[in-house]
Formats: structure tokens, sequence, C-alpha cells
């Protein structure tokens, strides 16, 4: 066995079933162990900005990691600003980045870059593999640093890709890292402000925590304090739906955004950033809440916000766990207003539909 299957097969071991790849001459025999194994479906991209946003959109859908397999520093290049979009969305990533075999580097051969440092500022983590024998370790410290919410770039010189890895017998077990915990004197602290200023706090929802469990959760302890339940302005997966508590984002613009948060004068921050404007204007504020707002960091970045808003929910007691009613626009009924806005919409001459009207002429048909 060779190193690239080696490291195929401790990627199919921990549970990574998709690798999005544009691969190039120095990844060819990742791509042949990749043919043989039948645990990760191979997917080709024709571009590296489609490979790292379809992994990135795989990882925001399934919440777990998907692999990519990027062609030296120039394809990983081509690839970043969908890698940054990842990074920020706390994204589960690993990216396969070939390169030049070691001894070939010297030359300084066309294609010779520092890869590691092109991936450094789009990855929560980076190493080079330096042989046939550690690579499946180093692949499986990389699937467990992405888990959760992380991005791991490993980069796969090609002799240690197609050099004989004779010491490898099992594919190792990735673990994942510690989440970072929860204090308890946050809770404490976030659940007196509300039972005391309730309608003056804002729980600001962003990564992981719009999911419906937290969605609930967080209704729940506003229905019963008069707090305001918000979401980040971009927020990378919101979940929606019937029977689903809704929630408004903070505006994109500065204006309306400091006027909705001129309201609280605290925030309770659940795996979410402090609000700031997404560029800099003359005349106009960074910071997006009022001067003088005191942040209750209630679930930090890369901690479980379930079990954090859970034990706010405990904290406040038993009003802050009764039904939240759903909102009736979205119990999955069709409102009768809608449904007469629906039917009663204008059909062009003919009977065709707007949309097959506007296909037919783009097409150029008669």
């Amino acid at each position: 066995m060779n190193g690239a299957e080696s490291l195929v097969e401790t990627l199919g071991h921990n549970g990574v079933e998709v690798c999005f790849a544009n691969p190039g001459t120095s990844e060819m025999h990742f791509v042949a162990a990749l043919d043989r194994q039948p645990r990760v479906r191979g997917v080709l991209g024709l571009f590296e900005g489609i490979v790292t946003g379809a992994a990135d959109g795989y990882s925001r859908l399934l919440d777990r990691p998907a692999a990519t397999l990027l062609h030296l520093g120039p394809g990983a290049a081509n690839g970043l600003s969908a890698l940054h979009n990842a990074l920020r969305a706390r994204s589960s990533i690993v990216n396969i980045v070939g390169d030049h075999a070691g001894y070939h580097r010297g030359l300084d051969a066309p294609l010779t870059s520092d890869i590691e440092g092109a991936l450094r500022p789009f990855s929560d983590w980076v190493r080079t593999s330096h042989s046939a024998n550690s690579i499946a370790g180093d692949a499986a410290d990389a699937i467990g640093f992405s888990l959760p919410g992380r991005i791991s770039s490993l980069i796969l010189p090609a002799d240690t890709a197609w050099n004989s890895a004779d010491e490898y017998s099992t594919p190792p077990k990735a673990v994942e890292p510690m989440q970072r915990a929860i204090d308890p004197g946050e809770v404490d602290a976030a659940a007196e402000r509300l039972k005391d200023s309730g309608r003056r706090t804002a729980i600001l929802l962003g990564g992981r925590a719009l999911r419906s469990r937290q969605l609930e959760t967080a209704a729940q302890i506003a229905g019963a304090t008069g707090a305001s339940v918000l979401a980040e302005t971009f927020a990378p997966r919101t979940e929606r739906g019937a029977g689903r508590p809704t929630v408004a984002k903070i505006p994109y613009p500065v204006e309306p955004s400091v006027k909705l948060l001129s309201s609280f004068d605290a925030v309770i921050l659940v795996d979410a950033k402090p609000p700031v404007a997404f560029f800099a204007y003359p005349d106009k504020p960074s910071v997006l809440t009022r001067p003088g707002t005191t942040f209750y960091t209630l679930s930090p970045i890369g901690a479980d916000s379930s079990v954090a808003l859970e034990a706010l929910q405990d904290a406040i007691g038993p009003a802050a766990k009764r039904p939240v009613l759903a909102d009736p626009a979205a119990t999955g009924s069709v409102l009768p207003s809608v449904l007469a806005k629906s039917t009663s919409a204008p059909r062009p001459e003919g009977g065709d539909h707007p949309r097959q009207a506007r296909s037919v002429a783009f097409r150029g048909d008669p």
C-alpha cells in the first residue's frame, strides 16, 4: 500500500464520504487510490472555487466534513475565496493539496510556491506530510481538528503519495478536540439579566445555534422573559419551516441595524460575535450596538450551544420551558390570501406560463 492509499483509507474510516476534486499531475496517485476506495466518493469540479464551495455547502447542510483535492499552490489559491466563506461559516473541511516531490522542490519548477503560507490565513490547521508512513496519522489529525466547524489543510508531496507505506497497518482514528467549556457564572449572570430586564436584552444566535433545537429553546426563553431573539446577518444556515420559531436577522445596512440594536443595552451571545458593520463608512459607526452595551458570552464559538441554552433555560426556571406557539405563516397551511393571489396571478395570452414564455423567447424559437 502506498501513502495515498493509506490516506484515502483513513478518510473513509473516519466518516469522510465525499472528496470534491480538481486534481493535476501531482495528485494522480491520490486519484487512483480514491477510485479504488468504495467508502469515499470522488466528485470532479471543473474549477477550484467550485470544489471548495461545494465542500462548504456539503458541510453546512450535513454538519460533517467534506474533503477537497487541489493542485499545488496555484490550484489552492483559485479556491481561496470560497474557502474564506467556509472559514467564516465555520464549516468542516479537510483540504488535501498536492505538492512537488520533496526532492523536486529545490529545483524551483514553474508551479513551486509557499503552499502553507497561502493556506494559513484561510485554514485553522495546516500541515505538510513528509513521509508515506506518516500521512495516515496526519490525515487523522486533520479530520479530528476539522470537527466541529474548522478548516484543515494537509499538503501531500507527490513522493509521499507514491512511496510505499510499509509501516502502515490499520487506519488511525481521528480524535475530536474537546469543545470549549461553558462558564456557569456567565449562564447565571445572563439569567439574572433576563429576569431583571428581559425586554432590553437580545439573544443573538449564530453558527450552529440556528438549528431547530436551539431556536426552540431560545424562543421559550424569550417568551418567558420578554427578550428578543436575533440572528447574525450572514448566518451560515438557518432551519426554517412548519412549526419552527422565526428569528429576525440583523440587517446588512448600517442604519437599520443600528436602529434595531438601539432597543437593547445587553446582548447574550450564543455561538455569535458582537455585531459590527460589514464595511467602514464615513460618518457611520463600525460597532452596531449602542455605547455601553453589556455582552454575555453564553456559548463561546466552538462550544455546544444547545447545552448552553438549556442551562440558561434551567437557570430561569419553569416559565422558560413552556411551549411557544408557531408563527401562523410557518405552520404549513395554505393561507386564503396567499392562495387567492397565486390563482389570480395574470397569465399571458394563450395560457403559457410567464417563465415558459421567457424561456422560449430566450432560445430563439418561433
